[in-house]
């Protein structure tokens, strides 16, 4: 069977977590369910897979690999009894590479209000700054999660209420040193397609959202002029600083050296082996083959700033694996 890019899926996130009972609590106070666990006992650790699933939801009721913006929680045995122990958010040096994960909301002010009731903190509020339509929560790690509307910020002002259920995993965001490399990686190997773009010179950064649409193509615009994307999921945003591709011992932390924090993005297939023949023939570099290891049901490709992109079935197109 050949593969067609077009029909792979931006599918999940991974971040390590400390406490996985308090990391839950949090995310399903955003709406979140979750959506498949798996246990690894004789590895020590355990991963819970969060996404979207109300009738509302994007993809409800589908299987976790046949989705796009699921969050995925590893936790390793014994950190939640750890004092020492400290995921790293990825926006500090030295482990900064990793930036964010982002909700997208019905009605922002009251979504960031229902936050701040629950007793959780923020890096930014709406009313922190200049940029008055957007915010950064605090998950229980410390990782930011930005807080965007996908309705007029001026419309909701005066709303109370926000329905959880309608929110969205809009993206997830990685820092990277040479945007050209990055760009035509994502695009040209992994199938990717750019969405949008946003230059701010005058604070010296571009980002670049790229996604894979499927059959909804690419909007440019949207009717009630917010960000045309707000209201999508598996959306990867690439953040460039100028000037870090001139600098040849720049380098971002990829979350999987010490400190540990992010440790993937993950990309799900339509024929996992006839994928992976393609990104060989692209010349992609290997963290991890299909025939490596004893699971011959996970790749994991690096991209130009070494971070991982795991590769997996998608199984609702084709059934491989009991899971």
């Amino acid at each position: 069977m050949a593969t067609d890019p077009k029909k792979y899926s931006l599918n999940h996130t991974m971040l390590r977590v400390k406490d996985p009972k308090q990391s839950l609590k949090f995310y399903e106070l955003l709406g979140m369910k979750q959506i498949n666990k798996i246990e690894m006992p004789e590895n020590k650790f355990d991963l819970y897979f969060l996404a979207y699933d109300s009738p509302k939801a994007v993809s409800s009721g589908a299987h976790w690999t046949d989705r796009q913006g699921v969050l995925e929680l590893t936790h390793n045995y014994g950190t939640e009894n750890d004092d020492t122990f400290k995921a790293n958010n990825g926006n500090s040096d030295p482990g900064k590479g990793f930036g964010h994960i982002c909700i997208s909301v019905d009605a922002i002010q009251a979504a960031c209000q229902r936050i701040e009731d629950a007793g959780y903190k923020f890096q930014k509020k709406l009313t922190d700054g200049r940029m008055r339509s957007i915010a950064f929560a605090l998950d229980p790690d410390g990782y930011w999660v930005e807080i965007i509307p996908f309705n007029p910020v001026e419309k909701t002002e005066d709303v109370k209420e926000t329905d959880p259920g309608t929110y969205r995993l809009n993206h997830s965001m990685i820092r990277v040193k040479d945007p050209e490399a990055s760009l035509k990686f994502y695009q040209e190997i992994m199938g990717l397609i750019l969405l949008r773009t946003s230059e701010n010179a005058s604070n010296g950064f571009n980002l670049y959202f790229l996604g894979y649409p499927g059959a909804a193509g690419v909007s440019q615009v949207s009717a009630d002029g917010v960000n045309p994307v707000a209201d999508k999921e598996g959306i990867l945003e690439l953040t460039w600083n100028y000037g870090t591709e001139k600098d040849p011992n720049f380098k971002y932390h990829n979350g999987n050296d010490e400190p540990q924090g992010f440790g993937h993005i993950c990309i799900t297939v339509d024929d996992l082996d006839a994928a992976c023949r393609r990104f060989d023939q692209k010349g992609v570099i290997w963290k991890k083959r299909l025939t490596d290891g004893r699971m011959k049901n996970v790749a994991f490709v690096l991209d130009p700033d070494d971070y991982w992109i795991e590769v997996i079935q998608n199984e609702r197109i084709k059934r491989t694996s009991n899971w």
